[in-house]
Formats: structure tokens, sequence, C-alpha cells
């Protein structure tokens, strides 16, 4: 409570004289009241001018409490131009920080000078900025004058603090003509070093804390999530799960302490499932409030365990088929193999690009929920006959396929592809690759089923076909598709 506040507030003291004064102002009232009601009431047209005067008082109170009421609540403004409030957050930047969250939408818009060039366009594009600035009073206050001297608005803000200064994290509304270079020499103007700036989109309008929460979420629900919210957590960065034993059976001394282990642009961390994760950021190192973040969601994983979202998919072929599709995981491990001592070896070595003894090593990898996703294809009487991974490689997705061979040429390919594009997509996958040979027209058939743009390389034999996902949905489901169960 302010001392303003305090004064109108505490009662004053009580005293005789007071109602004395009171008192003979009441009387003085009446007497003048009863003086004027005789002279007017005598006169002919006394009881019409009394009304009047009664109608025109009550005219005036009224019009006198609505316009105070109006202009009782407008806050004065300091003489800088700025609202300012009393801030708990610390002495050493409370002030600036009231200021910037007023800024950005946390309480009332706050006007800021404006003394720099004006845009007189009204398109705007969205920014994420990162810069670090001297952890001294002022500042903060200094970088958001230089931001609003271009019009820049900051709708949202988070700090990170470090050993030596702050690094500011902000997501930034800029007149379209604003230049990344101009933005940048504009930071650095005002104390801001190491700054970091990138094109953003309404997906980064959610804050953070809601943002985290949704990662955590999914993450609980499905094993295979962990990658993929660690690199929309820590924003565009590379992420390796390192097996504790490789496909050969061998070790591959992948250690990391239980804390994890944070070197500049490079954190590790253990993974439950065995092994090591890795995440790689060039030329942004990571905070320890990021560390801290990815550590938290590496831990409710272990403490979760082995999970897969349970849902079965039940289709109908056209030559009158059933079949299901649904999530696999390393319980399939036995049917997968069985289902290898069923396929031929072309069909194993178009698969896998090697030796056809090997295959069976390739699946615990591959049905691991840490490395990606699976689909299987089971018959109505369990057998396994088909089996789609969806891999992530690092900061690029692999999509693989394979199809017994009594059950090839039947759609169930082409039925699988476009279920693991559409959880590339939905994962925010921005391309996904195919490794296969040329002469193995049944992917490349169903890779240009998918109707998006494609980008064909050969190496000695090796056809890459990269697929570049857009917004739009890569196909709606066949009409022989029924309800899931």
């Amino acid at each position: 409570m302010t001392d303003v506040t305090s004064a109108k507030s505490a009662r004053r003291p009580h005293h005789w004289r007071r109602d004395l004064i009171e008192l003979a102002a009441l009387f003085t009232a009446v007497a003048v009241a009863d003086a004027i009601a005789n002279l007017i009431g005598h006169q002919p047209d006394g009881p019409y001018l009394l009304v009047a005067s009664a109608v025109a008082l009550t005219a005036t109170a009224t019009f006198h409490t609505w316009w105070a009421r109006r202009h009782s609540h407008a806050p004065p403004p300091t003489a800088d131009g700025l609202i300012t409030a009393p801030d708990s957050s610390g002495p050493d930047r409370s002030t600036e920080r009231l200021t910037v969250a007023a800024h950005a939408g946390a309480v009332a818009p706050v006007t800021m000078p404006t003394a720099g060039p004006a845009h007189s366009t009204g398109e705007t594009v969205l920014w994420r900025m990162r810069t670090t600035v001297r952890d001294t009073p002022g500042s903060l206050a200094a970088l958001c004058i230089a931001l609003a001297r271009h019009r820049v608005d900051i709708l949202t803000l988070q700090t990170h603090p470090l050993a030596e200064g702050t690094v500011d994290e902000f997501l930034l509304r800029a007149p379209a003509p604003l230049q990344m270079q101009q933005l940048s020499r504009a930071v650095s103007a005002a104390g801001g070093s190491s700054t970091w700036i990138e094109r953003a989109d309404a997906h980064d309008l959610v804050d953070a804390p809601t943002r985290i929460l949704g990662l955590a979420t999914r993450t609980a629900l499905d094993a295979a999530e962990l990658p993929l919210a660690l690199r929309q957590l820590l924003g565009r960065c590379t992420i390796h799960s390192l097996p504790a034993v490789s496909i050969s059976g061998r070790a591959t001394g992948e250690t990391t302490p239980v804390e994890g282990v944070l070197e500049e642009t490079v954190m590790r961390l253990r993974d439950p499932s065995g092994g090591a994760i890795t995440i790689e950021r060039p030329y942004l190192p990571f905070t320890p409030t990021e560390f801290a973040r990815a550590r938290a969601l590496v831990e409710l994983d272990a403490r979760l365990g082995p999970r897969v979202p349970r849902s079965e998919h039940v289709l109908t072929l056209p030559e009158g088929n059933e079949i299901t599709v649904r999530r696999a995981d390393q319980s399939d491990l036995a049917a997968a193999r069985a289902m290898h001592d069923r396929c031929s070896d072309q069909t194993l070595r178009l698969r896998y690009h090697g030796p056809v003894r090997d295959a069976d090593r390739y699946l615990d990898h591959l049905l691991s929920p840490r490395f990606g996703r699976t689909l299987a294809v089971q018959t109505a009487s369990g057998r396994l006959v088909a089996l789609g991974h969806l891999l992530w490689d690092g900061d690029e997705t692999e999509v693989a396929l394979l199809v017994e061979d009594d059950w090839q040429r039947r759609g169930i390919g082409s039925e699988l592809l476009g279920r693991l594009v559409t959880l590339a997509i939905e994962a925010g996958c921005e391309s996904v690759y195919a490794v296969t040979q040329a002469s193995n027209t049944g992917m490349v058939a169903a890779m240009r089923a998918l109707a998006l743009p494609l980008d064909y390389q050969i190496e000695e034999g090796t056809l890459v076909i990269t697929a570049r996902l857009e917004a739009t949905p890569v196909r709606s489901l066949p009409p022989y598709e029924q309800a899931g169960r």
C-alpha cells in the first residue's frame, strides 16, 4: 500500500467543534429553504417554480456524479509518460520488468517512447530473439526502449539467469519492413550481446508454461515422444539416441552420469532405456534453465517406464480380408522375427540393404519407441504380415516398410506409408526420406502416391526419395476403413 492510499484510509481524530459547525449549517439551510418556499409559494406561479427548481437541481447533481466517476479512474502519468507500479521481482530490475510485462500484454499496455523511424505499413512479422544483457538495473529497460523506437512489440519474455549476465528470450512482433540486420544492430547498440534471431510463427504464441505442460503430457502418453518433445522444447537442435548395446550385440560404452552433462552447445542425458541422449545446438549455448527442463522431461519418462498407446484400426481390403493396423513395440519382437522367416531373401534385401542373415539384428532397435514409431499390420488370426517404421535420424526422419511376400500388391504398403507420414506431420517434421533401390518399384509407387513434392537422389544403385511435407493432409484414408476399436 502506498503512502497516499494510507493517508486517505487513515481515520482522522473526532472533535466537538466539527459537530457544532455542521449543526449550525443544517439550521441555516433549513431557515433559508423555508424563507424561499414562503416567498415563492404565495406567488401565482409559485408551485411551478418550486417543481422546476427541484428538477434542475436533480439534473445538476446527476451530471456531476457521472462526470466525477468518469474521470476518477485515470492514473496520473509519471514525468516520462510511463505507467509504473511497485514490483516484487527484486531490487535489481523490478521497475523495468514491470514495464516489459505491461508492454507484453500481461497488464495494461505501456506507451514507450518512439524517437526512431516509424513504419507506415500495417504488416507485421514475428521474430524469436535471444540476447545476453548485464544483470544490472536499467539494462533490460534500455533494450526495451531500443525496440520501441523501431515500433517492435514484445509479446512474451523469458529470462535465463547465468553466473554473469542474463539471457533474455523474446517473442517480438515487428513491422514487416524492419530487417533482421536492423533489429540486431539496435539490440547490440542497447547493450545486448550474443544475439540470435530467427523467424517465428503463430505456434510460438503459446506461453512457456503451457507449452512445457503440453510436451510433458505427450511424453507421458507415448515413450516415442521424448526426442520430439526435447526438440520442441529446445528449438532447432539435433538429438541422437545412442544405445548401450549396438545392433551387433556389443557394448557401445555410452554412459552418462545420472545428473547429466552440460557443455556449452551440447548436453548429455542418461536414456532411461539404456545408453545416452545427446543434444547439440550449434552457435547457441544451452542455459542452465534449459538443461533443468530437459532433465525433468527425461526423469518423467524414466518414472513412467515403457509405454505405447494401444489403438487399433480395422481395415477391409478390396478382396474382403480384414487386417488390423496398430502401434508395435519390443513385445512384438518374436512375431516380427517369425515374419522375417516367411519373407523371401529378395524382400529382406530390399528392406535392409545388407546381408539377409543380419536382418533379425535390426528388429530390437527398430521396435524400440526411443528411436521412432512402428506400425504393425496383423491378420484376423493375429499373424504379423507388415511393419512400417518412422525413425528419428538426428534432425531428419526416415520411413521404411516391410510387407510379407504373400501380402504385397494389396495396398498395405501405401496404407502404412500414408499413416507414417501423417504421424511425421503431427510431430512437426519438415520432410521424410526413404532409402531403397531403384528396382524397388513398389516403394517408388507408394511414395509417389503421397502427392507431395519429392526429391530423388541415386548413388551407386541406392535411391533416396525425400518427401517435403506441407501443412495440408497427405491424403484421406481409403473408403474401406472402418471405425477403430
